[in-house]
């Protein structure tokens, strides 16, 4: 039997292995000669994040300001290296020139025990290739221009919607108001789907959607195990039931796929192009399980309705607290409707320059994701500098940061759609504005978000007057526990209607 001196000498020994691990772990980047901040043993640079007391655009922001002169910043999430990237060049080389080094995203990675993880945005370079090669056509400006009429349909169910809305007179939640819209959309243009969302009962996808971006503990628990523990959360994945939202696509996607098989139905929308996926397998080369299928219908629908719902949600935000500006963006909307006949046509779009202005300011000041993140797959020195960063380095740009430099953008934090004036945004150099990524592995719906995201802020402009209220959340706060951009609480705003 051990006495309690050998077990007191198996803790020290214990403790003393671990201490000497982590600080030798800590001295990464001094190793390879990048600053950063010190950290702290066992949490890295992330202690208050773990806790909820920091979200990850402060902490992007921290980092990149307290380091502002370095064009890479060494940090730890826990024990886990990240490299900053802030200078512009070098991140033109990671996401552009040298992309073929940096193909994988690194982080959120897929998970081959977890259906709904295997989709475009997480995968591997090998499977993402082809996956996006092929997924690409159903957002070329013809496909648009189709589906465009699609949208307009589901614009006029949100003005019957928040008609009703603005009646009880009560403080309407933005945020939810356009996740409703967008999930209709989304569900008519990527599925042929009535999702019913703009409705007086709440839709199963809207259900779903909730439960996709909730902050609730069951899912901020099942995302840092993920990230801390990957190995012990394939196991519980096994173990575990599937959640509602992998079983909603799995059997979403298998249904719609063999009904329009057996009935020879044909539609210009996503769950087409995975139809031909499954017909022609032999166009990708990988194999393509109904659950990696399933997957790619997942992130089609959770990217497409969230990032532009929550662009029109900080957008009315904005315009709340700014009324002149909303003022000017309802006078090109009511100009353009006279000039069109009441009509709304796709070309319209791109001739509503104010409209353009006011979107870009937005994803400026709110990018949904605070983070670019990209992972080498061999080793690599950065050009003109003697920083080499081994084989499977995770690299974060942090898009947050920079389009709120008052170096870049001065004053960041007023909303000022000017600043996309043509002749000012000429300045900036491409890499210091990254709502949607760059280079080959950019967000492949951009210019579908671009035109459900306009179409909901003109219904909406165009017949209502948004203000602040009492429940308005100012000053703005963001939540600690959500990877992508999120406010701390809902956007409650005052709508009342215009007359004519």
């Amino acid at each position: 039997m051990f006495n309690n001196l050998e077990i007191l000498w198996g803790v020290v020994i214990t403790l003393f292995t671990l201490y000497c691990y982590l600080t030798t772990r800590y001295g990464f980047w001094k190793r390879h000669g990048v600053p950063g901040p010190e950290p702290v043993l066992g949490f890295g640079n992330i202690l208050k994040g773990m806790f909820g007391k920091e979200s990850l655009p402060d902490f992007v922001s921290r980092v990149y300001n307290g380091h502002k002169s370095e064009p890479l910043i060494g940090v730890f999430l826990r024990t886990m290296p990240v490299l900053f990237v802030k200078d512009p060049d070098f991140i033109k080389d990671i996401l552009i020139k040298d992309f073929s080094k940096f193909v994988d995203r690194g982080f959120l990675k897929s998970e081959p025990a977890d259906p709904m993880s295997n989709n475009l945005f997480g995968l591997e370079g090998k499977r993402w290739r082809p996956l996006r090669t092929r997924l690409s056509p159903v957002f070329t400006s013809g496909k648009l221009k189709e589906m465009f009429q699609l949208i307009l349909e589901c614009s006029d169910h949100l003005e019957a919607y928040l008609a009703t809305m603005v009646e009880k007179g009560e403080p309407i939640d933005a945020r939810e108001l356009a996740a409703r819209f967008t999930t209709d959309v989304v569900g008519s243009c990527g599925f042929g789907i009535e999702m019913n969302s703009l409705s007086a009962q709440e839709s199963e996808f809207r259900q779903v959607g909730k439960e996709i971006f909730s902050n609730s503990l069951y899912r901020v628990l099942k995302t840092k195990l993920h990230e801390i523990e990957p190995r012990l959360h394939a196991l519980l994945v096994h173990l575990l039931p599937w959640d509602k939202p992998t079983e909603l696509f799995i059997k979403i996607t298998r249904e719609t796929l063999e009904y329009r098989e057996k009935n020879n139905v044909f539609r210009p929308d996503f769950m087409n192009i995975l139809m031909d996926l499954k017909k022609h397998p032999e166009k990708v080369d990988i194999e393509l399980t109904h659950e990696l299928l399933a997957a790619q219908a997942f992130i089609f629908f959770a990217a497409g309705f969230e990032t532009s719902s929550t662009t029109i949600s900080n957008t009315l935000y904005e315009l709340a607290l700014n009324q002149d500006i909303q003022k000017k963006l309802r006078e090109e909307i009511k100009q353009f409707e006279v000039e069109n006949g009441g009509e709304w046509k796709y070309e319209t779009m791109k001739e509503m320059k104010y409209l353009h202005k006011v979107f870009q300011e937005t994803l400026r000041k709110y990018p949904p994701l605070v983070i670019l993140s990209r992972m080498s797959i061999e080793d690599y020195t950065f050009e003109n500098t003697k920083v080499t960063i081994p084989k499977g380095t995770l690299l974060w740009i942090p898009v947050f940061a920079i389009h709120r430099d008052p170096d870049i953008y001065p004053d960041p934090e007023k909303y000022d759609p000017e600043r996309f004036a043509e002749d000012k945004f000429n300045k900036i150099q491409p890499m210091q504005y990254m709502p949607f990524g760059h280079g080959p592995r950019n967000c492949i719906g951009a210019r579908f978000a671009v035109y459900q995201t306009k179409i909901g802020l003109i219904k909406i402009l165009r017949n209502y007057k948004i203000d602040v209220c009492p429940e308005t959340p100012i000053p703005y706060k963001f939540d600690p526990f959500m990877f992508i951009l999120t406010p701390s609480t809902s956007l409650n705003l005052k709508m009342t209607r215009i007359e004519d």
